[in-house]
């Protein structure tokens, strides 16, 4: 199987894109393949997320051309994480003048072999990064609350990552839209996720990632739900979103 990358995007913070990214990624890894986790925003949730602080090595010292993606990568529960750090505001900031200045990920994703996924978790924010992973990306997931302003969100994200199609990557393309946070209680989210259905030709993913206390206590043990709470609501999502992933 070839290596398949998936940027995992929505330029919103607090929108379950890390938590997407970490869980997604370990439900994979329980289904057997082998996974790599890029920590690509300089907030470095996804590394606090999983425990992972004061690395000898990031991904920004990659960028600057100082160490190999090899030495950078850890691995955590089976998964493998190239860590984040502050200082990739300032490779974004390099990055501006660069020639070519969106292809330098893709360069550096060229060095990981023998994985299934890459998992990038891009930034909150359209950057100049965030740019980088869809020219490197096979494939975009958006995770997606079930919120009014998300809708003018999701149609900046879909502009987006047509131009970087038509401009750096035809290739690249959106595997769907994963609600997350999805409270059934709610009639706004039953509403909002009737008019995606009815408006979005982009694939909507069948299952659903429900609101769950587990699900935003595992940070603070450093661990995915599914190792974190195997039994939890969250960790039965994710596994669920993997395998139809895989099927899709």
């Amino acid at each position: 199987m070839k290596t398949k990358v998936v940027a995992v995007i929505n330029q919103k913070g607090g929108t379950g894109k890390t938590t997407t990214t970490i869980n997604l990624g370990s439900a994979l890894s329980k289904l057997g393949k082998k996974v790599l986790l890029i920590d690509l925003d300089p907030q470095s949730n996804l590394s606090y997320s999983l425990a992972i602080s004061n690395p000898e090595a990031t991904l920004a010292s990659v960028f600057l051309g100082d160490q190999s993606l090899q030495d950078t990568w850890v691995e955590k529960d089976g998964l493998w994480v190239v860590p984040g750090s502050n200082e990739l505001v300032d490779v974004e900031i390099s990055l501006v003048t660069e020639p070519d200045r969106e292809k330098f990920l893709q360069k550096i994703l060229a060095e990981a072999k023998g994985f299934d996924f890459i998992l990038i978790d891009c930034p909150p924010s359209l950057s100049v990064l965030t740019l980088n992973a869809l020219t490197a990306a096979h494939e975009v997931l958006i995770p997606l609350q079930m919120e009014v302003l998300t809708l003018q969100g999701l149609d900046q994200i879909m502009n987006t990552v047509q131009k970087v199609k038509k401009a750096f990557n035809p290739q690249l393309k959106v595997k769907g839209i994963v609600v997350v946070m999805f409270d059934v209680r709610r009639k706004l989210s039953q509403e909002v996720l009737e008019y995606l259905h009815e408006n979005v030709k982009e694939k909507i993913f069948r299952i659903h990632i429900r609101m769950n206390v587990k699900l935003a206590e595992a940070p603070s043990f450093g661990q995915s739900i599914l190792d974190y709470d195997a039994s939890s609501n969250g960790a039965r999502d994710y596994m669920a979103l993997a395998e139809e992933y895989l099927e899709s």
